[in-house]
């Protein structure tokens, strides 16, 4: 059973099929972090793009030095039990289960969350993952149940990092412990932290230094500040530093003040004796199990650090204005996301448009004052029907890239957008993605350079009800290109080699099953992200990777064979179930000219000749294509 991207034009669409893109002009890219590692005994490569012990990987940028951060996510559970897990843990063949990390004071904190690094410049592992410690995390791998110090309690998240290696991202702290004094005789301690998301640097030499909100110490009828006292209770603050430029300045956003309903909720921490304060406060900081929400919420507003030259110290800081003034209890929120060269800050922010009293949550751009340092917030103007937009990234010639929503054929689309902020007067810029008109194909962009290209995702069906697949795009504002990652991919990118007679087949994938037996399944890869582009036009971001899956148990633990390799899942058939599975993927372009590069991405095809389709070989589940995993999204946007 095949599925095809481009099926089921919309009307829009339909009238303008015949205005495709202009391919020819387009640059052919290779994925770079492809290994031969996929199987020791295959010639089969794989896209190695997480750390080992973790399911997912996500690419979140990439500098002009041709280095990049990124972010493991998901711990696999390969154990067939807590006393026996040799022999499988280094299996990568398929997918596990997800080992399931709980929200609770009463058991130890564990870490989900991990930071790697990847490098074109690594002569050993070129563009592979290398685990970045932070806050004295540990390699996931090396993660030894009997050995205490080797179990990360500490998540981190990378976001940014600039040509001088600087990186930065968000945090937690280590875990704490307190006396137990409940009921349960089998406990010995209450597990809690000092904070729960905190903005940090690192720089090239290894150096991280913590970037502070305003709020991390409160006291009741008081203003909430930095300074400790014997009145105050530390409840942490929140922070997120998203992005860093060449001067070493840092945007992101921080908590200002608590929500009224916090306060309460510290209030009564602080008056009860059920638990110590700190462990009343963790209590209330993680996610509500009814919503996900966090129960402690902070006003955020944009911000920036400014450190050093060595990115090792914080030499100042700002908060950047809210979009509209306000002295309501209502909780507004402006969060910087991007920044170019002259420090102008993109992002979003509440405020109310001109001639309406109800209020928006807009792109917004910040501009420093050369007086003062102080910041001017700007709108982006969009017309009515478009609404809840968000900026970004901008460079360094101020063009700023974000998307909006609007209905279009009685669906809410987020539509990328362009908008020049040399010129404020000026209006926002859609491009037409793969037609010369409008279309209703959902974008978001997420990063573009000083040359104008613009990466992001784009959705590739036009499905009405149905939830769309995705995939990476690159725009060309010079050129005023639009194309999918995927159709400019070299054939070997997308999982095809050559047989013998010279034709573009796909590879075929062989796993030994614990049954004994030998199963194969089609190499399939699929750029769905494009999250961050140099000046060279590297692009880092996320694919997906069919995998097949393993069988396990109702507890959650793989079944095992005889030969001690795991079971693999397979349909009536006999061929194994597939998935797929995100991992970070770095993307070059080709050389050779414009035209043969193009020839030769486009010259392999699968055997029904269509091209670029979806092969369902052994029951495939699409659920990952439907719903990125934007990680960063969450972490980033609360």
């Amino acid at each position: 059973m095949k599925f095809t991207l481009d099926k089921a034009l919309s009307l829009v669409a339909v009238g303008v099929i015949g205005a495709l893109q202009g391919v020819q002009a387009a640059p052919v890219y290779e994925i770079k972090n492809l290994s031969e590692v996929y199987q020791s005994e295959s010639d089969s490569a794989e896209l190695i793009g997480t750390l080992k012990r973790t399911r997912n990987g996500y690419g979140m940028a990439v500098n002009a030095d041709g280095k990049s951060v990124a972010v493991a996510k998901g711990k696999k559970k390969l154990s067939t039990s807590e006393d026996d897990d040799e022999g499988v843990i280094d299996i990568e063949d398929g997918i596990a289960p997800e080992e399931k990390i709980t929200f609770s004071i009463d058991k130890p904190i564990i870490a989900n969350n991990f930071s790697f690094i990847a490098s074109e410049f690594d002569t050993a592992k070129p563009w592979l993952p290398v685990f970045d410690s932070v806050n004295g995390t540990t390699d996931p791998s090396e993660t030894d149940s009997e050995k205490p110090e080797t179990i990360n309690s500490v998540d981190v998240y990378y976001y940014g990092i600039n040509d001088a290696g600087v990186k930065v991202g968000s945090m937690t702290s280590k875990e704490q412990t307190a006396p137990y004094t409940g009921t349960n005789e089998d406990q010995e301690f209450w597990y809690y932290r000092e904070f729960e998301e905190r903005g940090f640097a690192k720089n090239a030499a290894g150096t991280e230094v913590q970037l502070f909100p305003p709020c991390t110490m409160y006291e009741k009828d008081a203003t909430c500040n930095n300074t400790a006292g014997d009145n105050k209770v530390n409840i942490g603050g929140f922070s997120v530093a998203a992005a860093i430029n060449s001067t070493n300045l840092v945007t992101g956003y921080a908590g200002t003040e608590l929500s009224e309903s916090s306060k309460s909720r510290i209030d009564a921490c602080v008056e009860g004796d059920t638990y110590p304060i700190d462990v009343c406060v963790q209590k209330d900081q993680y996610p509500d199990e009814n919503n996900g929400s966090r129960r402690v919420q902070y006003h955020l507003r944009a911000y920036v650090w400014q450190l050093d030259e060595t990115g090792s110290s914080v030499t100042d800081s700002k908060l950047l204005p809210l979009g509209l003034e306000t002295t309501s209890e209502v909780i507004y929120t402006a969060q910087g996301l991007g920044l170019n060269a002259s420090g102008v800050v993109a992002g979003r922010s509440h405020h109310k448009r001109p001639g309406y009293d109800n209020v928006s949550f807009d792109a917004f751009f910040w501009t420093p004052d050369g007086t003062d340092g102080a910041y001017q917030p700007h709108w982006v103007p969009l017309i009515e029907d478009r609404f809840q937009s968000i900026a970004y990234d901008i460079n360094d010639s101020g063009m700023l890239v974000g998307s909006f929503r609007q209905y279009i054929e009685g669906y809410v689309r987020d539509k990328f957008f362009y908008f020049d902020t040399q010129n404020p007067e000026g209006e926002v810029v859609v491009p037409n993605d793969f037609y010369n008109a409008l279309s209703d194909l959902g974008s978001k962009p997420k990063s573009v350079n000083n040359k104008g290209q613009v990466v992001g995702f784009i959705e590739t069906t036009h499905e009405k009800d149905k939830p769309r697949p995705k995939a990476g795009f690159l725009f060309d504002k010079e050129a005023t290109e639009f194309n999918d990652l995927n159709k400019i991919l070299t054939c070997e990118s997308k999982g095809f080699a050559k047989n013998a007679d010279g034709a573009w087949v796909r590879n075929k994938v062989e796993v030994q099953d614990g049954t004994g037996v030998t199963l194969s399944y089609n190499q399939d890869i699929k750029v769905v992200e494009g999250n961050s582009i140099n000046e060279d036009g590297v692009i880092v971001g996320t694919a997906f990777v069919r995998k097949p899956q393993y069988q396990y148990d109702i507890n959650g633990n793989l079944v095992i064979g005889d030969n001690g390799l795991p079971i693999f899942a397979v349909d009536g058939n006999g061929d194994p179930l597939t998935s797929f599975l995100p991992r970070m993927v770095v993307l070059q372009p080709g050389s050779g000219t414009a035209d043969e590069a193009w020839l030769a991405a486009n010259n392999c095809i699968d055997d029904n000749g269509e091209g670029e389709n979806y092969e369902r070989k052994g029951a495939a589940s699409f659920a990952w294509l439907f719903a990125l995993p934007l990680l960063w999204l969450r972490r980033r946007f609360k």
